[in-house]
């Protein structure tokens, strides 16, 4: 295994491979075809380059633990606005994810029907591309337009287009205080019905999921909103109200308690240790309950109101030819290695996007070195 300490050995390392390299940060997500090549690892760039709390602007080495972000934010009382997910329990992964493969794959969680996605959040990036070559994109302020957004580029690019070595972001206070409503009993249909009422009103709903077997094995329907103490009591109540027809509205306000439970939610912790294989399914929210029963899975999740289902369906079986005819895309993230070398983990390209995808991987990999294969 490679594992360069700083930029300028990260571009030897990559200009010198004689073959394919199998670029990871912390090893925690295996997601996507397989990939045959050396191991080389951004682990070793690792470091907060610099903090401005005033700013609220973040500039991070690639292999930097999410957790040491996460640690340096909340000492100031801001955090990542994108809420990324930790895949290792679903995965049944070791390892420290890394801030570089949170923007590598683009991670975002419940958070992202507020505040956007992982991309939105990124307002710089440094990265080695296929030649040994550092480039730089994006900088240190929230305003910055440099041409080509690579930034935005980089942001889910699985490191086939670039080894990324620094990212920059722009940050958020923390939130005072969480309050979680919930509904018991609702089907699908109508727990989106009652999600995308919430979503709709204008109390800022930072989470919107249903789980159709919870952690008690009946359906919950779950909003969350933060803020400011006397806010989200005058919002939960307000909420409570606009939601009555759709059964009895529970308000629960204990922090340990809204933690854990938006924890499960981000990190399908409900599919954890579950036999199986876990797809990630995008869709319109007013979809969702339609493609959660075209499926046919063993357990859903629905999150971002609907329109993020997570679907355990039995192994070695392509879901895709169900969702026929649904708007979206669906990715495979669990799956043995056999699955993922006979199955497309990513969804297929239409024809003029996969021509510009492979202009692009040319440019900035033209010896296709940079994690080939893995997105099909």
């Amino acid at each position: 295994m490679m594992i360069p300490s700083s930029e300028v050995e990260l571009a030897e390392m990559v200009a010198g491979a004689g073959g394919p390299l199998r670029i990871i940060g912390g090893g925690t997500r295996r997601v996507g075809a397989p990939v045959a090549g050396q191991v080389l690892s951004t682990a070793g760039l690792s470091g907060i380059e610099l903090y401005e709390p005033g700013a609220l602007t973040i500039v991070v080495r690639a292999g930097t633990p999410l957790a040491e972000v996460e640690a340096a934010l909340a000492a100031e009382n801001q955090r990542l606005p994108f809420e990324p997910m930790d895949h290792r329990a679903l995965l049944g992964a070791e390892g420290v994810p890394t801030i570089g493969g949170v923007v590598a794959a683009n991670i975002s969680g419940p958070r992202r029907i507020q505040v956007g996605a992982c991309r939105d959040s990124l307002i710089g990036v440094r990265f080695v591309d296929g030649r040994g070559v550092a480039i730089k994109n994006g900088g240190r302020v929230m305003k910055n337009v440099t041409g080509y957004d690579l930034v935005k580029l980089m942001a889910g690019s699985h490191g086939t287009l670039g080894v990324l070595s620094e990212v920059s972001f722009k940050v958020l206070p923390a939130t005072g205080e969480t309050a979680v409503l919930s509904i018991d009993g609702l089907d699908d249909v109508r727990a989106v019905a009652a999600l995308s009422r919430a979503l709709g009103s204008p109390f800022e709903v930072s989470g919107a999921a249903h789980t159709p077997k919870g952690v008690g094995g009946h359906p919950v329907t779950m909003i969350r909103i933060e803020g400011f103490a006397a806010s989200v009591a005058y919002r939960a109540e307000q909420l409570r109200q606009l939601l009555a027809d759709f059964g009895e509205v529970a308000v629960e306000t204990d922090p340990e308690k809204t933690a854990t439970c938006w924890r499960w939610v981000r990190d399908v912790e409900g599919f954890s240790g579950k036999s199986g294989d876990v797809w990630r399914i995008s869709v319109k929210p007013s979809d969702g309950p339609r493609a959660g029963a075209a499926i046919g899975a063993r357990e859903l999740l629905y999150d971002w109101g609907g329109g993020l289902i997570w679907a355990l369906v039995d192994e070695g079986r392509d879901i895709r030819p169900a969702l026929a005819g649904i708007g979206g895309h669906a990715t495979l993230v669990r799956a043995s290695d056999a699955t993922r070398g006979a199955i497309a983990a990513f969804p297929p390209e239409p024809a003029p996007l996969a021509a510009l995808s492979a202009g692009l991987r040319a440019q900035f990999d033209p010896r296709g070195i940079l994690n080939p294969g893995l997105m099909g």
